[in-house]
């Protein structure tokens, strides 16, 4: 099921604002649990658990900073030009 343009903009900012610091509190008690490993290993775990929670919203973010496809161009805004015209 495809996402709308503003549907994915609301669900970047309920995972940004609420799953992301959820995320957080997650894996730095993970690492907790491990005992403090050495610095070294402690920074390889947290740089690839800072990959993997993108990983699957990827679809999600993609585009959410552009301008809105969909949406019709104000009635006062000029047409964009081509370059080399």
């Amino acid at each position: 099921m495809a996402l709308s343009y503003k549907a994915r903009r609301r669900w970047s900012l309920i995972i940004l604002l609420v799953g992301l610091p959820l995320y957080i509190v997650v894996a730095v008690t993970l690492v907790n649990l491990l005992d403090r490993p050495p610095i070294w290993a402690e920074f390889l775990i947290y740089v690839g658990l800072g990959f993997l929670w993108m990983l699957p919203f990827k679809y999600v973010f993609r585009g959410v900073g552009q301008a809105d496809p969909d949406a019709e161009p104000d009635a006062g805004q000029k047409p964009k030009e081509k370059a080399g015209n």
